[in-house]
């Protein structure tokens, strides 16, 4: 039987080591490493201004890091080194990501939205548009394949009879689902890695629930999640892994029970109550 340390090297799909950003002179991410295993959801937690959205920035490529590594992980091939490639190229490489505030397209349809997310396989079927001139496109059996994902996605979000109506009429709720069903839509076969910014912000209690089952399934159908969330029992409920950062570096890093147990946690983050909740 290998021991632990070999069974998380073989299973892990995102490794962020030393990570440093700096802004002039503010240090927003410290030296932070940790890692984020195949088939699990990993939570990236703190206190607002610990750094959080900042990592996620340098892991999607918004931005570049100051320092240290972040390698994506795929079973039989060589890591990506993510720090060094432009953010359109981690996405092609299997990285998808929603952010805080939604970015829809509110006039489009939800089924236009998900169309959009799958615009890179698309154009490609139709050879760039120089094989529809010439009459070889695959566009048409593309686009039928298009929107049969779309199709699933809209269906696994609850909004497959929303799927004509605009993006900006759903409830907000639905929206945020729409935005996930988008992130799922955008790599041929689904993201090996989706990171979330605070998907339960602004959910109501059931909202909440329905996020959770969601992200679930998602798991369940073989995409690794990192997301940073404040609500607690979405964290705690859904988790594999807990991450919390303060003042730009990691306090802790175990499972969830653990983490909300953690002296330092508590008292950075979660507050004497915390353990209450």
């Amino acid at each position: 039987m290998k021991p632990p340390a070999a069974r998380a090297h073989r299973d892990m799909i995102l490794e962020v080591a030393n990570l440093t950003m700096r802004f002039g002179g503010l240090t927003a991410v410290d030296r932070v490493s940790f890692t984020a295993l195949r088939g699990e959801i990993t939570a990236l937690i703190g206190p607002n201004g610990a750094g959080k959205t900042t990592l996620f920035n340098c892991i999607t490529g918004f931005y570049r890091p100051s320092e240290g590594a972040i390698r994506l992980h795929r079973p039989g091939a060589l890591p990506v080194d993510l720090h060094r490639l432009a953010g359109y190229r981690i996405a092609r490489s299997g990285v998808a990501r929603t952010f805080q505030n939604i970015r829809l397209f509110p006039g489009m349809t939800a089924l236009e939205n998900l169309l959009v997310a799958q615009h890179n396989t698309l154009m490609a079927a139709s050879g760039w548009a120089v094989g529809a001139v010439l009459g070889l496109s695959r566009y048409p059996a593309a686009e039928r394949a298009a929107i049969e994902v779309a199709r699933r996605w809209l269906l696994a979000t609850h909004l497959l009879d929303r799927a004509d109506d605009p993006a900006g009429a759903l409830p907000y709720g639905a929206q945020r689902r729409l935005e996930i069903a988008r992130a799922m839509c955008s790599s041929p076969g689904g993201p090996a890695l989706l990171c979330l910014d605070e998907p339960a912000a602004g959910l109501n209690p059931r909202e909440s629930e329905e996020l959770a089952r969601l992200l679930l399934e998602i798991r369940a159908d073989g995409t690794s999640i990192l997301l940073i969330e404040h609500d607690m029992g979405v964290v705690m409920k859904i988790s594999d892994r807990v991450v919390v950062l303060d003042h730009g570096r990691r306090i802790a890093d175990a499972a969830p029970a653990a983490v909300r147990s953690d002296p330092k946690v508590i008292a950075a983050y979660l507050g004497e109550e915390g353990e209450e909740e």
